[in-house]
Formats: C-alpha cells, sequence, structure tokens
C-alpha cells in the first residue's frame, strides 16, 4: 500500500490523523510502533530520528512527513477524498490552523504534562508545573465556550483539521480535568465529537491500550 501510518493507536496524536483519514477515505496501512521494544524502536528511528509519532511513508511518491497538521496538509493536497479538512476559502483557511494550534499548543500540550508527571517516580514530581497545565486547561476551556458558540463544530457546520486535534485532545483532557459547570456550549460540543463515526471508531481501537494510561480516568465507559 501507498501510504502507511506510523502510529500507536493510543497516541492522542495519532488518533488526530487516523481521524482524518477516516474522515478523507484514503486507503492506509496502520504500522503500529513500540517505543518500549527495541526492534520496533530501532526502525521507526531510523524512519524518523526525532521518535515522534504519528509519521506518514508515501513509498509512491518517495516521501516521508512527520507532524500531524502537516500530515493532514500532506493528505488534502495530494490525496483529496470524501472531506475537505482544511477550507479553499484563504480566511477560513488560516483560521482553521489558527483553531488546530490552539487544541494542539493549550489542550494537547498541558494534558500531556499532567500525564508525563504521573508517570514520573516519587521524588521527581512537578505539582507547580501540574498545576500550570491545569490553569492553562482552565483558560482555553473558556476561551473554547466563546469560540464555539453557534457552531456545529470548532469552524462551523464543517468537519475539519480543527476538529481532528480537539476531539483527542479533549478526550484526554476532560478526565483530567473536567470541564465544570458553565462550560454547556464546549461540553455539547465534546459530546458531538465522541459521536463522530471517525471519532468513535479512534476511540474504540485506542481502547485495548487504557491500561497504559497512569491513572483510572479511563476505565469508566
Amino acid at each position: 500500500m501507498a501510504l502507511k501510518l506510523h502510529l500507536h493507536p493510543f497516541a492522542s496524536f495519532c488518533q488526530k490523523a487516523i481521524i482524518a483519514f477516516y474522515e478523507n477515505g484514503a486507503p492506509f496501512e496502520a504500522c503500529f510502533v513500540d517505543l518500549g521494544e527495541e526492534a520496533s524502536r530501532s526502525a521507526f528511528l531510523a524512519l524518523w530520528p526525532m521518535g515522534k509519532m504519528p509519521v506518514l511513508q508515501d513509498d509512491a511518491r518517495g516521501e516521508t512527513i512527520p507532524e500531524t497538521s502537516v500530515i493532514i496538509e500532506y493528505l488534502e493536497l495530494h490525496y483529496p477524498g470524501e472531506a475537505r479538512l482544511i477550507p479553499a476559502d484563504p480566511d477560513l483557511a488560516w483560521r482553521t490552523r489558527l483553531m488546530d494550534r490552539i487544541f494542539d499548543l493549550y489542550v494537547q500540550s498541558p494534558m500531556q504534562a499532567i500525564v508525563a508527571d504521573r508517570l514520573r517516580p516519587d521524588g521527581e514530581k512537578d505539582p507547580t508545573g501540574v498545576a500550570a497545565a491545569r490553569a492553562q486547561l482552565r483558560t482555553v476551556y473558556g476561551v473554547l465556550e466563546k469560540e464555539l458558540a453557534g457552531k456545529t463544530w470548532a469552524m462551523g457546520e464543517d468537519f475539519t483539521l480543527a476538529d481532528c486535534a480537539a476531539a483527542p485532545g479533549l478526550f484526554y483532557a476532560a478526565r483530567l480535568e473536567p470541564f465544570g459547570e458553565g462550560l454547556a456550549i464546549l461540553t455539547s460540543y465534546f459530546d458531538r465529537l465522541m459521536r463522530r463515526p471517525s471519532v468513535a471508531r479512534a476511540v474504540d481501537e485506542a481502547r485495548p491500550y487504557r491500561t497504559l494510561f497512569p491513572g483510572p480516568e479511563l476505565m469508566d465507559d
């Protein structure tokens, strides 16, 4: 198969790319990467020395593409499919990219900081960093409550790159730092995301790996 997506189903950034592929409809081969297994890790580092997933390998065009947002852009450009994830209108396109960055930088990043701290041994915890990450999540929740007003999806009526970023980030973040009261718009948006077939499929495929999560938050559904 021409397109090989190197990933782990439980990783949130990998899920972002998986959702985009399911929305697009382009056939691809999911290549499982286990960074804890030496042979798998070595093979992946030979492909992309930075060691960050996902990575798209396009044998037909001789390209190796890292970074999730760029992978989705590449998919849109060279393998356009059933759904357009980046709007054709230039102004709506840059606004979509902005929302993508908001979800990556201000939802995914603090969420991952909290998870990383839970994996640290006793004596190496960073309570100050965790408190800052939680505060950033609460702040971005408020921003999203305003940005999503009157919209079905992040950019309006069409499901886009921004929603691909939102789904896995919010899935994990909401369990670590629940939305709380006063965020009805964000809560409704999140519920719609979880019912989206592409998102539900990605969530189900990650379910067998939930024991990797450092805490009980993912064991309740």
